[in-house]
């Protein structure tokens, strides 16, 4: 283990996934901390403004719900879980989008389940909402949909969900703020010989025995959660800050470089990950033919395939479905996400996209395929 955190990490990060526990966000349960998020707000406008684009995961629903139920008890049945969560979810987003207001920036609030970014298609919907929210300046505050899914509401586990998202929009880096300053080698209240975790590499299998084995959700803290929750972030070229949520100006701090927490570092390349990502997940269920044109800004510009530049359209497919890119001689360049169905791909082939809402009723994205969902095969 290194002494001292690769502090670039952070001060070079773009894209930023920010995870806020239920513990922080509720004060320990007792309804939200509106100073403690609105602390977080100014320093996620602060980033915004100087050029990042940051994502909130935010807990803290149930909790929020049931003090305004006037519910002393944490139900036990799941519908009541889930009531609690839709009637908490309300005043959650109201904080937030004050707060960030305040601050001169919009938000968004974004709710999702784990099948959503499972299923391919929802997978690039998210995608391409997120990274349009992005685009506009806005802060995207995201929350598990606890009216619809159990498994948040059983396990309480927010942390993959903070892993799932930096995955889903290629971050640079996710922030987990917590109520620990980061990972010890064991329990410090326990062991006097435990020391702290400064920087370890993301996916270190030692990682998880210092967190209590990766059997144990309730680990220290729930620890264990998080560090496997960067061992996923890492697996798309994101490096994890694990730092205590009250640490004054914590994200102003680790954007400008500075050792805070426990950074765990990715081993592969952003684009590499991603690349491989995709690789691993082919599984093709139909292909396009693509000119010369096209074949040569794909292959040797990196370019993202247009559908102006593809000639025919085989098999029959949905929108996030894996396609295979041909040339002409029937060679396979590549292989990708496909922005358009079967169906739809035959109305655009060889069109601009300035046709493509009268040809399909709506504006789609102009790529059939877009580079950073394109892996070269040929």
């Amino acid at each position: 283990m290194q002494e001292k955190p690769a502090s670039t990490v952070l001060l070079n990060a773009k894209r930023i996934v920010v995870k806020v526990g239920s513990s922080l966000v509720t004060n320990e349960g007792r309804g939200l901390d509106a100073e403690a998020i609105g602390q977080w707000c100014q320093q996620l406008a602060a980033l915004v403004q100087g050029g990042r684009e940051v994502i909130m995961v935010s807990s803290g629903a149930i909790a929020e719900g049931m003090k305004r139920l006037g519910w002393v008890t944490r139900p036990k049945a799941i519908h009541e879980l889930q009531a609690a969560a839709a009637v908490g979810q309300m005043g959650l987003a109201q904080v937030y989008e004050s707060q960030l207001r305040e601050n001169g920036v919009g938000s968004a609030q974004v709710l999702l389940t784990h099948a959503d970014l499972a299923d391919r298609e929802r997978y690039l919907n998210a995608r391409s909402t997120l990274l349009s929210l992005l685009q506009f300046g806005v802060v995207p505050v995201i929350n598990e949909n606890d009216t619809v899914v159990n498994d948040e509401i059983k396990f309480g586990d927010n942390d993959t969900l903070g892993a799932l998202v930096a995955n889903l929009v290629d971050a640079d880096a996710l922030i987990i703020l917590t109520d620990q300053k980061g990972l010890f080698t064991a329990d410090p209240r326990k062991d006097p010989e435990a020391s702290f975790v400064h920087e370890a590499k993301a996916g270190d299998p030692l990682l998880e025995a210092m967190a209590g084995g990766a059997g144990s959700s309730i680990g220290k803290g729930g620890m264990i959660t998080k560090i496997l929750a960067a061992k996923r972030a890492a697996g798309s070229g994101a490096s994890t800050v694990i730092a205590w949520g009250r640490e004054p100006q914590v994200l102003i701090r680790l954007s400008q470089g500075e050792a805070i927490g426990t950074l765990l570092v990715a081993q592969t390349a952003k684009v590499q990950a991603r690349k491989q990502w995709i690789a691993d997940h082919l599984q093709v269920r139909g292909a396009v033919t693509v000119d010369d044109g096209a074949a040569a800004k794909v292959q040797k510009e990196g370019k993202s395939l247009l559908p102006i530049g593809m000639t025919a359209v085989a098999g029959d497919f949905s929108r996030g479905d894996v396609i295979a890119v041909r040339a002409g001689d029937g060679t396979e360049l590549g292989r990708g996400l496909a922005n358009y169905s079967s169906a739809e791909a035959r109305l655009i082939c060889r069109k601009p996209s300035s046709e493509f809402e009268g040809l399909l009723g709506y504006t789609g994205e102009a790529e059939m395929i877009h580079r950073t969902n394109l892996v070269l095969t040929g």
